[in-house]
């Protein structure tokens, strides 16, 4: 229950190292006549990478390629080519970013996050990666200043770019540090304050319940229960009361993904947002 219910609290990452995660021995162990197929392909897309080195669609083709692979030291090439050619696409930069973190690179992972809260300080898949980072790194105080610095400096970059920060976003992310950190007065007053300022916005009612919970206090936490089920879209709702009716306390940083947040690889669909075309349509050349 802890590890499927990441989700309403917490703000989505691109999904692409669960490719790695969820299946490692096929990914590690592609069937003799599956590897040479791949191969073949990755050959073609890399002959018409020779020819036209910024040809996107063979890009994100051997991206995907490598993925089937479950080759994840081939993807940091690849989506570093592909992050310097769409600065104005920061999923590429995030996915970068984990794959980075995956092979142990974690400084290179750090900078790719921090590069692009640069230009998108509000970016919520480079603040949950980069908090969540320095999570691992032992480094609790660094994630809340990150995630408060954000919250404090939230309105004058909304002044300059409307929309830009999503306060109630940072707060459910600080609000889910907090937990972690087993600091839940902390955790509680950040989420009253998302909730105060966002009151239909579910996920903080849902990581209020979760605290209280954590804390045993049932009573106070089965209307919480109620009110984001109420709020949430229908295909959460049964997630939620799983949530409320597990017999032990679920971390907030457990939960099922909102839609509010979430990104879109550019692994996913026919086109870019630049209308680039689809990555089927990318010429293959076979030996």
């Amino acid at each position: 229950m802890g590890m499927a219910a990441l989700a309403f609290i917490g703000l989505s990452v691109l999904p692409l190292l669960g490719a790695f995660q969820s299946t490692p021995q096929v990914a590690a162990s592609p069937t003799a006549a599956g590897g040479d197929r791949l191969e073949t392909e990755a050959r073609g897309y890399e002959l018409v990478l020779q020819r036209e080195p910024d040809n996107q669609a063979a890009l994100r083709g051997l991206l995907e390629v490598r993925v089937e692979q479950g080759n994840v030291e081939a993807l940091v090439p690849v989506l570093e080519q592909l992050a310097a050619a769409n600065p104005d696409q920061p999923d590429y930069t995030v996915l970068l970013a984990q794959v980075k973190e995956q092979v142990g690179d974690l400084e290179g992972a750090a900078q790719s996050y921090r590069s692009v809260l640069e230009t998108r300080p509000g970016d919520v898949n480079a603040l949950k990666g980069l908090s969540a980072l320095l999570l691992e790194q032992e480094r609790p105080q660094a994630a809340i200043g990150l995630l408060e610095d954000t919250l404090q400096t939230a309105e004058e970059a909304n002044q300059i770019q409307p929309g830009s920060v999503d306060t109630a976003s940072v707060q459910v992310l600080l609000g889910e540090v907090y937990f972690k950190q087993e600091q839940y007065d902390s955790a509680i007053a950040t989420y009253d304050r998302a909730i105060q300022d966002s009151p239909e916005d579910f996920r903080p009612i849902l990581g209020k319940a979760l605290v209280l919970q954590a804390q045993g206090r049932i009573d106070e936490a089965t209307p919480l229960f109620a009110s984001a089920e109420a709020l949430a879209p229908d295909q959460y709702k049964d997630q939620i009361q799983q949530l409320a009716a597990a017999p032990e306390a679920t971390s907030p940083a457990d939960a099922p993904i909102t839609p509010s947040g979430d990104a879109v690889s550019p692994l996913e669909g026919n086109e870019s947002e630049e209308g680039e075309p689809s990555v089927d349509e990318a010429p293959v050349e076979e030996e």
